[in-house]
């Protein structure tokens, strides 16, 4: 009953008010980041969602697209802006992935969408991880989420699906509040 129904309906609440809520601050970012990165505040990339369909996540740009002699783009960490390295730190550029959650192609708590080129590459349970929306944030990422092996990050995203609760999406959002109130490494 929670994962077909109450889940979305929750998701789509709380996605919206937050929206609403952070709407002024949302306004200034997008403003800042137009002007850092020349007009383009968002960062859209194809990711596999619910059953393997393709969605466009968006976040907020944290690189500018400056390449090198031969047209490739930099390494990431010399493209990272100052304000960028601010929004990752704290977590802000995930905050329009919450229009995502509205739009019906992620949740608030689910495994995290990777790249779409990682999706050969599953075995048959890993491919599991697909059998729910995906989330801004998961049991994964309030468990290590980049201190991780892949393989314990995939098993932690099957674990999840296998035990998604009500109960288990209040304790990640709470893990996920705290570690980013935190300012923890994670």
């Amino acid at each position: 009953m929670y994962l077909r129904l109450l889940k979305r309906l929750i998701d789509f609440s709380l996605a919206l008010l937050a929206l609403v809520l952070l709407s002024p601050v949302f306004l200034l970012l997008v403003l800042g980041l137009t002007v850092t990165n020349n007009g383009s505040p968002f960062f859209l990339q194809e990711r596999p969602g619910k059953r393997g369909r393709i969605f466009r996540i968006i976040k907020f740009k944290t690189m500018h697209d400056r390449k090198d002699g031969e047209g490739s783009l930099l390494p990431d960490e010399e493209r990272l802006t100052t304000i960028g390295r601010f929004f990752r730190k704290n977590s802000l550029d995930e905050i329009p992935q919450l229009l995502n959650v509205v739009k019906g192609d992620m949740s608030l708590v689910g495994p995290r969408p990777l790249l779409v080129e990682y999706l050969p590459l599953y075995n048959m349970e890993q491919q599991r991880r697909h059998e729910v929306r995906p989330g801004i944030t998961g049991w994964a990422q309030v468990n290590g989420r980049n201190t991780i092996s892949w393989e314990e990050k995939l098993c932690y995203d099957i674990w999840y699906v296998e035990n998604v609760s009500f109960l288990l999406d209040l304790k990640i959002i709470f893990l996920t509040m705290l570690k980013v109130s935190c300012r923890k490494a994670w």
